[in-house]
């Protein structure tokens, strides 16, 4: 808990641009659970849907065709958070 506390509190990198990197490892981690998790707590701290894609089009890259099967959840949990 205290690995986990000490990654998530501001440091250089803020909220949002912790959980868009946490939605890109989601993608090439292959984990639909953490993907949606990571979209909602991302758009909680002020992310839009397009940072929101961006980072998953960098998973893509990354992590090639599965990836590419797995950023579709990030599509199904923009839409369920209403994304804007």
């Amino acid at each position: 808990m205290n690995l986990m506390k000490g990654v998530e509190s501001k440091g250089v990198l803020d909220t949002v641009e912790k959980e868009l990197i946490a939605i890109a490892c989601s993608i090439v981690s292959q984990c639909k659970w953490c993907i949606s998790f990571h979209v909602d707590k991302a758009l909680k701290a002020g992310a839009s849907r397009k940072q929101v894609l961006e980072a998953s089009w960098v998973a893509v890259l990354m992590g090639g065709g599965p990836a590419l099967m797995y950023a579709q959840c990030v599509l199904e949990a923009l839409d369920e958070f209403k994304a804007k």
